[in-house]
C-alpha cells in the first residue's frame, strides 16, 4: 500500500494515514508517525501497518493510565478494572501494568498507605473499614494490614467525631448519643469505641459551656 496522504487531526496529537486512492488505513499518534517517518508516497506493508497500529494501542493505553495515576494513586486491581472499561484487552493491560510497575508507578503498598493516610486526614474511620475498603481496591490482605498498623480507632473516632460537632450542636443528650453514636457505627467504628467517644464528646462539650448540662442547654 501507498501512503497517500497524512492528516493532523483537529486539537490533537494524531494522525489519520490514508493509502492508495485514498482510503483511510488507520489513526496513529503524531510522535509515532514521525519517529517511523511516515510520508505521502511511502510504500507501507501490511506488516508495518499492524506494526504500527499495535504500537499506537499500547501508547493508548498506557496514556490512559498515566492520566488515571494524575487524579490519584491506583491500586493494580483499580487499574485492570479501568482500562478495561475503556475496551483495552487482557494482554495489553497486562503489558501496560507491568511496563507501570517497572517504573514505580503502580505500587500496592504505596498505594495502601497513601489511602490510609487520606483517610486518616480527611475522613476517619476504623481501621477494619479502611482494610475492607482497601481489599477492595484489591490489595493483599497481609499489605492492608501492614499499611494500617498505626490507626487507633479510639483516636480516631474522636477526630471524626469533632469534625461533626458542629451538625449536633443543640440536641439534648439522648438525641445527641443516638446521632453521633449512629454517625461512628457507619465509620466502622465499634458500638464500644462509639460509646466512649460519643460520652467523652458530651462531657468535653459541657465543660466548654461553663456548667451547663449539654453543649445544647443555655
Amino acid at each position: 500500500m501507498i501512503i497517500t496522504a497524512i492528516e493532523r487531526q483537529k486539537r490533537r496529537q494524531r494522525v489519520n494515514v490514508y493509502v492508495d486512492e485514498g482510503r483511510f488505513a488507520f489513526a496513529l499518534a503524531l510522535h509515532l508517525a514521525q519517529d517511523a517517518g511516515l510520508h505521502t508516497g511511502m510504500e507501507l506493508s501490511e506488516a508495518q501497518a499492524n506494526a504500527l497500529q499495535e504500537a499506537d494501542a499500547s501508547h493508548s493505553a498506557y496514556d490512559a493510565a498515566l492520566r488515571l495515576l494524575s487524579y490519584r494513586p491506583r491500586s493494580e486491581t483499580e487499574m485492570r478494572r479501568r482500562l478495561a472499561r475503556r475496551g483495552i484487552g487482557l494482554r495489553l493491560i497486562a503489558e501496560t501494568v507491568q511496563r507501570l510497575k517497572e517504573r514505580g508507578y503502580l505500587d500496592d503498598e504505596a498505594f495502601a498507605r497513601f489511602w490510609t493516610e487520606t483517610r486518616e486526614s480527611t475522613s476517619p474511620r476504623s481501621r477494619r473499614l479502611i482494610v475492607q475498603e482497601l481489599r477492595a481496591q484489591g490489595v493483599h490482605p497481609d499489605t492492608a494490614a501492614t499499611a494500617t498498623t498505626a490507626v487507633s480507632d479510639e483516636e480516631a473516632a474522636y477526630r471524626a467525631a469533632s469534625g461533626r460537632l458542629h451538625a449536633f450542636h443543640g440536641l439534648d443528650f439522648d438525641t445527641f448519643r443516638r446521632r453521633m453514636g449512629g454517625f461512628l457505627v457507619r465509620r466502622g467504628f465499634s458500638y464500644e469505641v462509639a460509646r466512649r467517644t460519643t460520652d467523652r464528646c458530651w462531657r468535653e462539650a459541657s465543660t466548654d459551656d461553663e456548667g451547663t448540662e449539654g453543649p445544647g442547654e443555655a
